[in-house]
């Protein structure tokens, strides 16, 4: 049976005639962060045993365990030689001088509702898509908040222009409507993306494979200061870890989590993008992703995408809403070109017109053999063709107009 989740941060019912919690109850809550502090630098997160481990025996008894050698082989294996390491003072102050903060299930920022498939997933043993045990965030945003109606961006860091600006403006366009773009902070459609929420003046969330208090890559320093003012750096490492190669894999399945559908924008045939969108698929989440010039190889990734996957082509943020937002309201408009002057006629009055030679004027017999329609329809059909000015009448013959002939597609029906 599962311990009691921990509730940092909740108010516990007080005892009668009491201000507030019991010291012990407080401390107590205080126990478990620091649990949690610790696990998030012992073990590598996105271990599924390890997570059902710490949900039965409850975060102090894990690290107690771990620390003393006593837990499982396999659960040790996972720790190696972390398991005197401890750090936690040291990070918890670490995170309070940048102005951020450890979150745990039960405090009232968790995204409960976003990590709800992935704790199932979680419970029925699927490995590579673990639930976190803690999560570091800095920034100005909440998250549970802004994890509500978000969808993921990701793609290619080797961008094209094209793909850039097809990012950069669903991401404004998708933070116009009230959606969080959440990405990765990476070079290229990440950083595009970020950008975009960001010039529409909406917060974004960026999902780090390191440390919060490091700006990986190092250019986006400043873009990271401008994500923490408004929205989230969320990683599950504490301050200080380096951005392995490893973990930006590990980190992929939480920028899915966090997100209610994934869309990918470039991706080269292999991309971490493509990784994610494999993510949110197990998820359950919708993944899309954008087509692209069939000579770049920045679009391998999401022609593979969407040949060999469940993925839907999409082309702007109508067509992602339509997959991911309220059924039967956020509806993709029907893309037709632009209306012409024949989209007004009826279906016998295009068939005459269609029948009519380009030059030489003939009878209306002849047009309704060549229409295959009755001469009484031909008559009825030709006076409202002359009055929108696409034939003309010569001694009782027809022919058309110049703007007729430009009107009627090439069927053969020369003269």
């Amino acid at each position: 049976m599962s311990a009691q989740p921990e509730q940092p941060g909740a108010v516990q019912p007080a005892e009668a005639g009491s201000l507030g919690p019991a010291p012990q109850v407080v401390a107590g809550l205080e126990a478990a962060r620091r649990a949690r502090a610790w696990l998030s630098r012992a073990v590598e997160p996105g271990h599924a045993l390890m997570y059902r481990y710490v949900e039965s025996v409850g975060p102090k008894e894990a690290m107690r365990a771990l620390r003393g050698a006593r837990a499982p082989a396999e659960l040790q294996a996972l720790v190696g030689a972390r398991h005197d390491d401890d750090r936690v003072a040291a990070d918890l102050a670490a995170a309070t001088s940048i102005g951020a903060r450890l979150l745990a299930p039960g405090d009232p920022e968790w995204p409960v509702d976003s990590l709800h498939a992935m704790t199932v997933a979680t419970a029925m043993g699927v490995e590579a898509i673990a639930a976190p045990l803690a999560l570091w965030v800095r920034g100005n945003g909440d998250l549970a908040d802004l994890t509500r109606r978000a969808v993921a961006v990701v793609g290619a860091r080797a961008s094209t222009s094209y793909g850039a600006e097809q990012a950069a403006q669903l991401g404004f366009d998708l933070a116009e409507r009230g959606w969080t773009v959440v990405s990765g902070g990476a070079f290229g459609i990440d950083a595009a993306a970020h950008r975009g929420a960001l010039s529409a003046g909406a917060p974004t969330i960026a999902v780090l494979a390191g440390g919060i208090d490091r700006s990986y890559p190092a250019a986006h320093a400043a873009l990271f200061e401008r994500i923490a003012q408004d929205g989230l750096l969320v990683s599950e490492w504490p301050p200080g870890c380096a951005p392995y190669r490893h973990r930006f894999l590990i980190r992929n399945r939480l920028i899915a989590a966090l997100s209610a559908g994934c869309v990918v924008v470039e991706a080269s045939a292999r991309s971490g993008a493509r990784h994610t969108a494999g993510r949110a698929q197990e998820l359950g989440r919708p993944v899309m992703a954008f087509p692209g010039p069939v000579s770049s190889a920045m679009s391998v990734g999401t022609h593979t995408l969407l040949r060999d996957t469940e993925a839907r082509l999409v082309t702007g943020v109508e067509h992602v809403l339509e997959e991911i937002g309220q059924l039967g309201v956020d509806l993709a408009p029907l893309v037709r070109g632009p209306d012409t002057a024949r989209d007004a006629l009826t279906a016998v009055q295009a068939r005459t017109l269609e029948a009519l030679p380009n030059r030489r004027p003939v009878l209306p017999e002849h047009i309704a053999r060549a229409a295959g329609l009755s001469v009484l329809e031909v008559l009825s059909a030709l006076p409202a063709l002359e009055t929108r000015g696409f034939v003309e009448s010569i001694d009782g013959a027809w022919r058309l107009v110049r703007q007729g002939r430009e009107a009627r597609p090439m069927t053969g029906h020369g003269g």
